[in-house]
């Protein structure tokens, strides 16, 4: 039994239950939903809660444990000699036994000791669905019988609903807040491992990036220079160019789309240009790299300028393209927001429309317009593919955008590919660099709620 088969199951399970609750409560109330507590529709919802909850929740946990109870009695299975393998040993015939059990390859011959455990290895999960898909349709029955016994015309089900969906916010909202401090702690202490080994003065103002060390101790090249002023340097170049790009593009788009376009043209293009927003980054790479960096380079030869065929000017400018949808769209949405009586004071002041534009509706809509700033500028910040393939790999400290440059985290991935280990100051220098990137990131936040609030105060 598959486990998209139990969780179809218990979908099903939770509907029957809704209806059944909704029936249950017009009948208690002899039809009249008006001698109901809840509207009809809370009471199938209460049941469907306990229908499907608990089912769901003991549905979670078993597939969390289930891996480590199957490869215990697997392990308990094996003879006596293979039980006492060293881990490596172990675990790499617990890999051929699965391969087997699935028909992928194995590492060894498959004999018939080999086959015997894939064989009760299969068994065991096959055991397992079932003994999963028998508990939770319990469970699920279980929790409708409950939830109809308790069904009455005084019963409070618009009241329990509410909780367990407040309920349901405070964990979603909690995860979300775990998420962010494992990730900040998992950065904090690889970087501290980080800077155990290269001084953090010379990470932060070194003018040099070249991690070149060794994979063994014995190998030419064990020290490498860690300054990542070049790739912060790069990063905010390119970032830069593409914000000269989308921010003039994407705002007078978006007043375009507002305040002038009829409601036809509208519907037409802002659709167009948010499909911009669709496309795969890897597109957009091979657009930079096949048309706009050879275009820049043949207009540079012209003209008697050096253009590297991988320069930040192609890159910026593609990059700039991707995110113009981010601020055109927002900015849009921000601008037609604006109360219409301000445009009307305006305008009964003797103000035209552009002046009513630029000295009215702009400064209402700036602190939607500086978020929907900050959303591409953290989008061109955290772009990796469009500057691989355009921008290329050199770390140079430079501000001339027909050279090649890099960006912190295109350096994050070329550290972390391939065979590296974890205990090299190369591999830990990906860590620092992204705890670096979000501290810059925090620092465009805090700066950008400053604005936001300030002229908030102002047009509320």
């Amino acid at each position: 039994m598959s486990l998209s088969l139990i969780l179809g199951t218990l979908s099903i399970l939770t509907a029957i239950g809704f209806y059944m609750g909704r029936s249950r409560a017009l009948v208690s109330a002899d039809g009249d939903s008006h001698r109901l507590h809840s509207r009809p529709h809370y009471y199938g919802y209460y049941v469907a809660i306990w229908c499907g909850l608990p089912s769901i929740m003991f549905f979670g946990l078993w597939l969390a444990f289930e891996p480590n109870i199957v490869t215990s009695l697997l392990i308990d299975s094996l003879p006596a000699a293979q039980q006492q393998l060293g881990d490596a040993e172990l675990g790499l015939l617990l890999n051929d036994i699965r391969n087997l059990a699935r028909g992928d390859v194995t590492s060894r011959e498959a004999g018939p000791e080999l086959m015997a455990a894939a064989g009760y290895y299969n068994s065991l999960l096959q055991t397992s669905k079932l003994v999963l898909a028998a508990i939770a349709a319990t469970l699920a029955v279980a929790g409708i019988t409950f939830a109809r016994t308790r069904i009455v015309p005084e019963m409070r089900a618009r009241n329990f609903v509410e909780k367990v969906t407040m309920a349901a916010l405070v964990v979603c909202s909690t995860i979300a807040i775990l998420t962010t401090i494992g990730i900040v702690i998992s950065l904090l202490f690889e970087s501290i491992r980080f800077f155990q080994k290269v001084s953090p003065i010379d990470f932060l103002f070194g003018l040099e990036w070249s991690p070149q060390t060794a994979l063994r101790k014995d190998q030419v090249g064990a020290t490498g220079l860690f300054g990542a002023v070049p790739l912060l340097a790069g990063t905010m170049f390119i970032s830069l160019i593409a914000m000269c790009v989308a921010a003039p593009v994407g705002l007078l788009a978006a007043i375009y789309m507002s305040e002038y376009a009829s409601p036809r043209v509208r519907a037409w293009v802002k659709p167009a240009l948010e499909i911009l927003a669709g496309i795969p980054t890897v597109v957009y790479g091979f657009f930079a790299a096949l048309t706009v960096a050879p275009f820049l380079r043949g207009t540079g030869a012209d003209l008697g300028v050096d253009i590297s065929s991988e320069s930040a000017l192609a890159a910026g400018a593609v990059m700039g393209i991707m995110i113009i949808p981010f601020v055109s769209s927002l900015s849009d949405d921000v601008i037609r927001a604006v109360p219409q009586s301000l445009r009307e004071g305006s305008y009964g002041l003797g103000a035209t429309q552009s002046e009513t534009i630029k000295q009215v509706i702009i400064p209402a809509a700036l602190p939607g317009i500086v978020g929907s700033l900050l959303l591409a500028v953290s989008r061109a910040i955290g772009e990796t593919m469009i500057v691989v393939m355009a921008a290329g790999l050199a770390a140079k400290l430079t501000i001339n955008p027909f050279e090649a440059v890099t960006t912190v985290t295109v350096q994050i991935v070329t550290l972390l590919v391939g065979d590296q280990e974890f205990d090299s100051a190369k591999t830990l220098a990906a860590f620092a660099l992204g705890l670096m990137l979000f501290c810059v990131t925090l620092v465009l936040n805090v700066i950008a709620l400053t604005v936001v609030n300030k002229y908030r105060e102002q047009y509320d």
